[in-house]
């Protein structure tokens, strides 16, 4: 599609759209569609266009691409479990794919250092609960000592003026 090479995606979009009504099956449409989508930044359409060919493709080097472009989603959305299982799914469709293995490996520290900042995040909401429920505890402790100040002061004062 000349529109796409020439980075008309909105035209290049239309022409996907209308191969795709001719040929609804065309996976390569459907993957060129979701390129286009994607370059637009319509990511969620894009997506929906490469599960569909998905469902239909058969050749491995075609499964490889469209799984690497669900990656390269999935890791710009900081959804890196997903982004690591499509890169394995492209890996395991074209083993020999350098680009994909290091945007899996990029996806896996990123997915790593992910879980290590939501358990560090975990492990400061348990410290804040524990600090809040010292303050509290702290507080009653105070408003209790006030109080017993308090009724000791009054009974002096009924002393006095007894």
């Amino acid at each position: 599609n000349r529109f796409y090479k020439d980075s008309i995606y909105v035209k290049s979009e239309v022409n996907y759209r209308k191969a795709l009504d001719i040929n609804p099956k065309s996976t390569v449409s459907m993957y060129n569609l979701g390129n286009t989508l994607l370059q637009q930044k319509k990511v969620k359409e894009a997506m929906e266009q490469y599960v569909g060919a998905t469902k239909i493709e058969k050749d491995k080097s075609k499964l490889a691409q469209i799984y690497h472009n669900m990656g390269v989603i999935f890791q710009s959305g900081k959804d890196y479990a997903k982004a690591v299982e499509a890169y394995k799914q492209s890996l395991r469709n074209n083993p020999k794919d350098n680009e994909t293995r290091y945007n899996l490996a990029l996806a896996q520290k990123m997915l790593k250092d992910q879980q290590k900042n939501n358990k560090n995040n975990q492990d400061q909401n348990k410290d804040n609960k524990k600090t809040k429920k010292n303050k509290e505890k702290n507080k009653k402790i105070q408003e209790t000592r006030k109080n017993r100040i308090n009724r000791k002061e009054q009974k002096e004062q009924l002393i006095l003026t007894k």
